[in-house]
This record gives C-alpha cells, structure tokens and sequence, in this order.
C-alpha cells in the first residue's frame, strides 16, 4: 500500500513538473508572440519623410472648409484645389455671414484672378513656394533633430526629439525650425506624419540681433488627418510666436487654423472650372460647418 502511495507521488510529481515546464514555455511563447519590436527612430523618421514627399507628388485634389483664426479677423473660407492653385471664397466673417457688399468684393476678386494672366502667374508662384516651403522643413526632420525611442501610443508611434548639435542651418527657416525640441506622431499602419509639436528651446537671433529676433518657448502644432488612398491633408496649424524686427517692429503671430470637409474634386479642374464649383453644393460632408453656416457662433 505504501509502494502504491509512493508511486502515485511521483507520477504526481512528474506531471506537475510537465505543467510547470509547459505553462513556462507557453507563457514564454505567448509573450514573444505579442512583444512589439519598436522601430529604429532615425530610419522610420526617414521612412516618413519619403513617403510624404513621394506621395505629395501622385496626391489628390480636394474641396473643403477652413476656418482660421488670428489677431485680426476669424473667417471661415471654402478652398478648391486645382493644379493652377487653389480658388478660395470667404464664407463668414467673425462669427457673421458675409454682408450683399462683402461677397460683391470677394466675387470681383475671384474674377479678377480668373482675368488675369499675370494675377494667375503670381498666384500660383505663391502657392508653389508654400508647397516647397513645405517640403524643405520635412526635409530637416531626419538630420536637424536627435530622436528618443519610439513608444507605442495607440495607433501611432510617438517620438521626442531635440536638436541636433552637430546639425549646421543654411536658411532662415532652418534656424527656426532647428532651435525647436518637441514630439512628433507617426501612424503605425502607413508610416504617415499624424501630429508634430515643437517649441522654441532658446531666442533665435537675426544678424546677432540687430535685424531681429523670435523669443524663447514660442510654439507650433501641425497635426494631418487621412482623407483618402494615401493621401493626407492638414486639419490643424497653430502657430504662436512672438518677437521683434529691425528698428524694434513687434512680431505677434497668433494664428489658428482647423480644416474639414475633405471632398475630392477632378485632378484636371482649372481655375475657371473651380469658381464654378465652389457655388455649387458639396456633395458629402458639409463644406461649411453647421455651427456657422447661421451665423450663430
């Protein structure tokens, strides 16, 4: 009796052994299973700034409100973009729909621009420095910044970052941007930019400072929003600086701006064509938000 009870000891024993080996093995496999290998951050930085640049260049075309905010005024406006530049309309004015005079004045300037081969030329000149400007500040992101890990946030990853000392600026843009330190999102699914915060760490001077300078902890916040296929378009800027210009001229930029409303539109849609449409009614999602459109806000 006593050999059985002892038998059936050990077999115990030998199969609790087998659990105990089994659980640590599933357990060790089940917890590389789902450990997350983070990405390197300078290579997926780099991986970002190709595929914004790359896909700028296949992108869309798009319909959509922006409401903006500043110092001056808060409108709300109706953009339609077209390869010759976008046609926007001025839909409401601090908080107000634009009075029989005002929109008198914004049709003369939309058919001005549509009249005028020169008024064309410069417009489109301006609005390709803009998409150039662009694309030379996403070009600093890889160099310009050193990058903490990577951390997992939801469906992005999140990156701090500061600047690079061994980083030289050539440009004036480059000065400003390079003095930031901040956060930057990026979608884990399509290596896309989601949000991009960044603060000035110190002044940044101009000519030693005789032409100018911007002020310590001044701020910007960039964040983008996926429309469609691959494209993605901005739906929030602020930027809030201040400082000062030759002969002591205040810099106060305070601006806001929130898009929505994303509609595509035709890639081939001239200007002509856009001034007709943008009196038409969207076909989606309400150009102008609610909130406005009575004046009401």
């Amino acid at each position: 009796m006593q050999k059985l009870a002892f038998k059936a000891l050990c077999v115990l024993a030998v199969v609790f052994t087998l659990f105990l080996v089994c659980s640590d093995s599933c357990s060790a496999e089940s917890s590389a299973q789902t450990q997350v290998v983070l990405p390197n951050s300078a290579q997926l930085v780099r991986e970002v700034v190709y595929n914004e640049l790359h896909d700028h260049q296949t992108h869309g075309y798009w319909r959509y409100w922006i409401e903006r905010h500043s110092a001056k005024e808060n409108k709300i406006d109706e953009q339609i973009e077209t390869p010759s530049g976008p046609v926007i309309r001025t839909e409401v004015s601090n908080g107000k729909p634009l009075t029989a005079k005002a929109q008198e004045a914004e049709e003369a300037r939309i058919q001005h621009l549509l009249n005028s081969p020169s008024e064309q030329a410069q417009h489109l000149k301006e609005y390709s420095e803009d998409e150039r400007r662009i694309g030379r500040i996403l070009a600093l992101l890889p160099d310009a910044f050193e990058y903490e890990p990577a951390q997992v946030e939801g469906a992005n990853y999140h990156l701090r970052f500061h600047p690079n000392p061994n980083y030289s600026s050539h440009s004036i843009e480059s000065r400003i941007f390079h003095a930031m330190a901040g956060d930057l999102w990026i979608s884990t699914q399509t290596k896309h930019m989601v949000r991009l915060d960044g603060k000035l760490q110190d002044n940044v001077d101009f000519g030693y400072g005789i032409l100018g300078r911007l002020y310590k902890d001044g701020w910007f916040r960039l964040e983008r929003t996926q429309v469609g296929g691959r494209d993605w378009k901005t739906q929030r800027l602020e930027v809030h600086m201040q400082g000062r210009a030759m002969l002591f001229k205040t810099i106060d930029r305070e601006t806001s701006e929130v898009r929505g409303g994303f509609n595509a539109v035709p890639s081939s849609l001239s200007l002509q064509q856009a001034a007709q449409l943008i009196h038409q009614p969207v076909q989606g999602p309400s150009v102008i938000p609610a909130a406005f459109q009575s004046g009401s806000h």
